[in-house]
């Protein structure tokens, strides 16, 4: 049998494991934490072609119960304007739509149906290199041991060790000029219907909500920032400054922002935005990216979890079909690649448009309608509809199997 080695705990990862032990392959996760803490963020939206994807290996259940559907959003401008509305996917055929979850939630239900299906899970196990040798590659990691597979998986996120090794040369992430905060208010009136995300571009800064069943407000917010913060400059700074800060950026709108701030208990936090547009190598040596490895998205993109999610499915696929290692990343690269880059340039799109100046902003609202509703005819049919067949054969260099 075939072995894997995948390196991230995250969504990827787990799912790739899933898929490859689906796909016979015998695979171990190595994840850098020491425990199973999880990244910053406190929430996601998995859509329905993330969904799909899940349901395409048998472990939709592990979403079921950890989330509340949330099937449109809402576009307002900050005097309170209603500018459109959209779904986030034609329904699956059962009648399922998309989630939102907390995201330490999905980590967890993950890693625990990886294991379950027989997958090794390792916590503490930072990579620091890895090299082809005569059979396969082997991985070096920080507590000094190696570990020798017939394939390694890099997902490992936006700062991806695999990417370094496979391109030293390849450029960092991108900084998108937005920061991203998040939190949970207890249940208040906000005028808004359970399941429905109000999105409001606020005259100083981005603002998004929703109801959960039970009431309490699942709140984002986008603080435009320029340039790239300094390595501990957004850690530095405490509660009392980002309450501060939100309230002035969010007191000149029509909108229950500052309530909803206000009501917040505990610790707030920002952390910085970044996407890769365009990753030039994916592969080499028996080691491939997937997920934010190969193509961070701007949260505004919605896509994250769902993305990494089809890669996991489409890699499976890949190596289960195509007997060489190197040919079935080729294959994996071209059924993915131009997906995942419109996806990155659509929410590097919608980021810089949370951070419009004064012109920008009137000709936003103007034509916002207007794009919205083509939008969404094109995201119902190319991005939600799609659909991974996981009997469906892949040919090497014929990008089948996906539609």
């Amino acid at each position: 049998m075939r072995t894997a080695l995948v390196i991230g705990a995250g969504i990827a990862g787990p799912v790739a494991a899933i898929a490859l032990q689906r796909a016979g392959i015998a695979t171990t996760v190595c994840e850098a934490r020491a425990d199973a803490a999880d990244e910053v963020g406190a929430f996601l939206t998995l859509q329905v072609n993330g969904i799909d994807a899940l349901r395409t290996l048998g472990i939709g259940h592990v979403v079921e119960g950890i989330g509340f559907p949330t099937p449109s959003m809402r576009f307002r401008s900050g005097t309170g304007k209603l500018l459109g509305e959209v779904s986030t996917g034609a329904p699956l055929p059962d009648g399922t739509v998309g989630v939102t979850l907390r995201r330490s939630d999905l980590y967890r239900a993950l890693r625990d149906e990886a294991e379950r299906q027989g997958v090794t899970i390792e916590h503490g196990r930072r990579l620091v290199d890895a090299r082809r040798v005569a059979d396969g590659v082997r991985a070096e990691f920080a507590d000094g041991t190696t570990v020798t597979a017939d394939l390694l998986v890099g997902a490992d996120g936006v700062r991806s060790r695999v990417r370094q090794v496979i391109d030293p040369d390849a450029p960092p992430a991108r900084f998108v000029p937005v920061l991203n905060m998040g939190g949970f208010a207890p249940a208040m009136d906000v005028g808004a219907a359970p399941g429905t995300y109000e999105m409001v571009f606020g005259k100083r800064a981005f603002f998004g909500y929703v109801v959960a069943p039970g009431g309490s407000v699942w709140w984002f917010a986008n603080p435009p920032q320029r340039t790239e913060p300094a390595p501990g400059e957004l850690a530095s700074l405490g509660t009392a400054h980002w309450r501060a800060r939100l309230r002035e950026l969010y007191s000149v709108d029509r909108t229950p922002a500052c309530r909803i701030i206000d009501a917040t208990p505990g610790e707030l936090r920002a952390w910085a935005t970044y996407d890769l547009p365009s990753v030039r190598r994916w592969h080499r040596d028996r080691m491939v990216l997937i997920g934010d490895a190969a193509h961070a998205m701007s949260p505004s993109s919605g896509q994250g979890a769902s993305m990494a999610i089809e890669d996991a499915v489409e890699l499976g696929r890949c190596l289960r079909d195509v007997p060489e290692i190197d040919t079935a990343f080729a294959a994996f690269e071209g059924l993915r690649r131009s997906r995942v880059e419109q996806v990155v340039a659509d929410g590097a799109r919608s980021s810089n448009a949370k951070a419009a100046g004064p012109v920008a902003r009137v000709l936003r609202d103007l034509f916002l309608p207007i794009f919205l509703k083509r939008q969404g005819d094109r995201a119902a049919a190319w991005l939600h509809g799609h659909h991974i067949d996981w009997d469906a054969p892949v040919v090497a260099g014929a990008g089948a199997g996906s539609r």
